[in-house]
């Protein structure tokens, strides 16, 4: 930037900038740099918003036995019925939700906090996981169905049966045997699964 300042005396602003590969904005942005951002002002109330005696009139009119039930614009028509005007339909929603009362009329679908189960295993045996494998058979169109069951704790193999077809009795036994052995205390040599 000081190359620039020192340049534009000699020549114009565009062609000092051009020369260093500055743009201009960024040279006058730099000479008067913004002011740091203060308190939010806030906003000045409007010359025709109404006075809160008026505001209170109209929430009297609006909790009035006649109007209690009714919408905004139900009575709004049915003041101009009676050649009464006391604000705008819109102000009556407003001065309506200043008080909280307004609210979504329709049922609103409330979805509740979803949270991703997670399996916690502080020793072996204490939560398994399993699944079951598709592999490519030694003949075009044939497979194999590889069903495990892993400890999650020590990523140990605890159980796995390989079947030609997929079916929820063979998992089933696959699971009973597997946790009879590991009640008995009987194992297999446990493989690491890589």
């Amino acid at each position: 930037m000081k190359a620039i300042e020192e340049l534009v005396p000699t020549g114009t602003t565009a062609a000092a900038c051009r020369s260093v590969g500055v743009s201009r904005a960024t040279l006058y942005r730099r000479r008067e740099p913004k002011p740091p951002a203060t308190t939010a002002r806030p906003r000045p109330r409007p010359p025709r918003a109404l006075s809160d005696q008026e505001r209170g009139q109209v929430l009297d009119v609006l909790h009035s036995e006649p109007f209690a039930d009714k919408a905004p614009a139900e009575v709004y028509a049915a003041l101009l019925d009676q050649g009464r005007y006391v604000c705008s339909i819109r102000t009556m929603y407003r001065i309506l939700d200043d008080q909280l009362e307004v609210r979504e009329r329709r049922d609103q679908l409330r979805h509740p906090a979803y949270h991703k189960p997670q399996l916690v295993a502080t020793a072996p045996n204490q939560v398994w996981s399993w699944d079951i494998t598709k592999l490519l058979g030694p003949a075009k169109w044939t497979y194999f169905h590889l069903y495990v069951i892993l400890d999650i704790f020590s990523r140990y193999v605890v159980g796995w049966m390989l079947a030609s077809r997929e079916s929820e009795h063979l998992a089933e036994r696959l699971m009973a045997v597997s946790n009879l052995k590991c009640n008995r205390g009987l194992k297999n040599e446990p493989r690491k699964l890589v």
